[in-house]
């Protein structure tokens, strides 16, 4: 399941849809969930504008959510996006994987979000509390870490 919503997402219902859908088939449930944080080192961020791409976004998430399913033997991967206005200590994103095993199901996770935050045509814009606006760029450790995953 792969989600693109401007409006809030309630990760325990997602987590009990998940759970239900997978019930006996999965040992192991991860998730994680990203929150909007102050991106400015020493300045109060007002908010962050997530712009994307309308279904080039959602194709790439659930090409991102296929590759993890064949590379690891997990059971089902949700993943929400939100997009639009969002205030600081929002939720962005939610992403969880359940598989039979933990293990598999960390990696699967880990994966997902790593490839999400370099693939995935959005955009952020940080308004700070003092007016100041600024595109986020691309941070370099994320585009390194989502590389690992392609070595073999």
């Amino acid at each position: 399941m792969v989600v693109v919503q401007p409006q809030d997402f309630d990760s325990a219902a997602l987590v009990a849809g998940l759970r239900e859908r997978t019930a006996g088939e999965a040992g192991a449930l991860v998730t994680f969930t990203g929150y909007v944080r102050d991106y400015a080192p020493g300045k109060a961020t007002k908010s962050l504008y997530l712009e994307h791409y309308p279904g080039m976004c959602e194709r790439e998430l659930e090409e991102i959510r296929e590759t993890a399913l064949s590379r690891w033997d997990v059971t089902e991967i949700v993943v929400v996006h939100r997009h639009g206005e969002l205030h600081l200590k929002d939720q962005i994103v939610f992403v969880a994987v359940a598989g039979a095993h933990r293990g598999q199901a960390f990696l699967a996770c880990e994966y997902v979000i790593d490839a999400l935050k370099t693939r995935a045509p959005f955009w952020k814009r940080e308004t700070l509390a003092d007016g100041e606006r600024f595109w986020v760029q691309q941070d370099n450790a994320d585009a390194k870490k989502t590389e690992q995953w392609n070595q073999p």
